[in-house]
């Protein structure tokens, strides 16, 4: 089952490079008492992801910073150390996007979201969705309809539906 609007989201413990390796990130806690924007896409390193939909959120940094946010999450299901080298090669660390990793798909699948492409080399990855929670609760959801594209999910989209 898929969420959706007003539904509240599953825990989970997700990976981020500390500064002594790989650290389990608790997403109960990232999400309590604060307004969170998370985006979810396929794949780091992969065409639109880089070219789109990591950019659309670095330029609406400023402006969902500006409607309250408290923080900018991108999952993906990549181990931690992609994401780390991702986030560095895109700019999303500099500008202050959070990249966390969920390697076995585990939260993802429990939000719905899972796809596989294995003509692509996707398997058990992520359909391409943006959403923003209040303490945890769902009060934006956009999950892209397409493939290929980011204009549902898109950092813009985001700051013109808060």
């Amino acid at each position: 089952m898929t969420i959706g609007l007003g539904d509240r989201l599953p825990g989970a413990d997700l990976l981020r490079m500390g500064p002594d390796g790989p650290e389990k990130v608790s997403l109960g806690e990232i999400l309590k008492g604060r307004r969170v924007v998370i985006f979810g896409l396929p794949g780091a390193f992969t065409g639109t992801c880089s070219t789109a939909h990591v950019p659309s959120f670095i330029r609406s940094m400023e402006a969902l910073r500006a409607k309250g946010i408290d923080e900018v999450l991108c999952i993906s299901v990549n181990d931690p150390f992609v994401m780390r080298a991702w986030g560095e090669a895109t700019g999303a660390t500099a500008a202050g996007i959070t990249l966390l990793g969920d390697p076995g798909c585990d939260w993802v699948s429990a939000i719905g979201m899972e796809f596989s492409n294995p003509d692509r080399g996707f398997i058990r990855r992520c359909k391409r969705f943006a959403l923003m929670a209040e303490d945890g609760v769902v009060k934006v959801w956009h999950p892209e309809e397409g493939t290929g594209t980011c204009d549902i999910s898109g950092g813009e989209s985001m700051v013109e539906a808060l």
